[in-house]
């Protein structure tokens, strides 16, 4: 709910977009938004759709921020890693519709959501902090491990290892892929299934399942308030 993240309000859910320039990045600025929108859908008891823009669902963290200074990317990353916590403890079901590409942070909020939908076509989705110079943050580790297989978390984390939808779909990042057209529509027919939840036994349900996650997580986030976390040349 500010120019980088927009909310609209339906009838038993909600859409939130990210809007931020042609990469859709993750800035400050966008997780403040989308914070605010996520407290607005509990406020609202509406289930959630987090869609991106056309082509791009987001492809990461802001770079300029990452590359200002150590304190400016372990600042994002921090912000960046409790959002992760409080979507994967958040009690409305979140569903996202990735609408192209999911790159870094962008795949992490795949891994942070309860079901993810995404579409055909030349997209890439996973894990490319290897690749440039970021060695992955104990948070980043903790939730690809929580929501990947053994043999994809190293494969996506080690060797940022990066994927075409339908691949994605096999190690974890996506639950569907849909043609391009159908992604909202899809998304739509995924929050009517899911307001047929009981709410109370869905919220505590998710905390159960994902409680020794959750915890490794939020000692995850401690460790990186102590850790270096930068961009390596």
């Amino acid at each position: 709910m500010n120019e980088f993240v927009t909310y609209q309000p339906e009838e038993n859910y909600a859409i939130i977009t990210i809007k931020n320039g042609k990469a859709n990045a993750i800035s400050p600025e966008v997780i403040d938004g989308l914070n605010l929108c996520l407290d607005k859908a509990v406020a609202e008891n509406k289930v959630v759709i987090l869609t991106g823009q056309e082509g791009v669902f987001s492809a990461g963290f802001d770079l300029k921020v990452m590359t200002k200074s150590p304190e400016t990317a372990k600042e994002l990353v921090t912000k960046g890693s409790n959002l992760s916590l409080k979507m994967l403890s958040f009690p409305q079901p979140i569903i996202i519709a990735c609408s192209g590409h999911a790159i870094a942070k962008g795949a992490f909020l795949l891994l942070s959501a309860d079901y993810r939908i995404g579409v055909e076509g030349d997209f890439k989705i996973g894990l490319n902090e290897v690749m440039i110079g970021m060695t992955i943050h104990n948070a980043g580790i903790a939730i690809a491990k929580a929501r990947l297989s053994e043999v994809y978390v190293n494969r996506s984390v080690n060797n940022a290892e990066i994927y075409n939808p339908k691949d994605a779909e096999k190690a974890g990042f996506l639950d569907l892929v849909v043609p391009e057209n159908h992604l909202l529509p899809t998304a739509v027919k995924v929050a009517g299934m899911f307001t047929k939840l009981h709410k109370k036994a869905h919220a505590a349900t998710k905390l159960k399942v994902r409680q020794q996650h959750l915890q490794e997580l939020e000692k995850a986030i401690a460790l990186d308030l102590k850790s270096d976390i930068s961009i390596s040349s």
